[in-house]
């Protein structure tokens, strides 16, 4: 074998590594893509979870669970005052 035949055995190698890596690229990329997806959908669910448990919390202590009594009062106490604001401003604009 010549110089010349082992040389271009080499670079049909390396043609065929390249070829190889470039389609491992795109399986990750596609895999990649697939996993940012699913993770976008769990985060959503997550905050959805979030949302619906606030809510059940409330309903709780609403319905009289004593460790969220002190939280809803405070949550209720706090609505109150943000509408005797908005009351007093509307009052002082007339």
């Amino acid at each position: 074998m010549t110089d010349f035949d082992v040389l271009e055995e080499k670079i049909v190698q390396l043609l065929n590594k390249l070829k190889e890596n470039h389609l491992l690229i795109n399986q990750l990329k596609a895999a990649n893509l697939e996993l940012e997806q699913a993770s976008n959908s769990m985060k959503s669910q997550v905050s959805e979870l979030k949302m619906e448990n606030d809510s059940l919390k409330m309903a709780n202590s609403l319905l009289g669970s004593k460790e969220s009594k002190a939280i809803t009062k405070r949550k209720i106490n706090s609505l109150i005052k943000e509408v005797d604001f908005c009351i007093q401003q509307l009052s002082e604009v007339r």
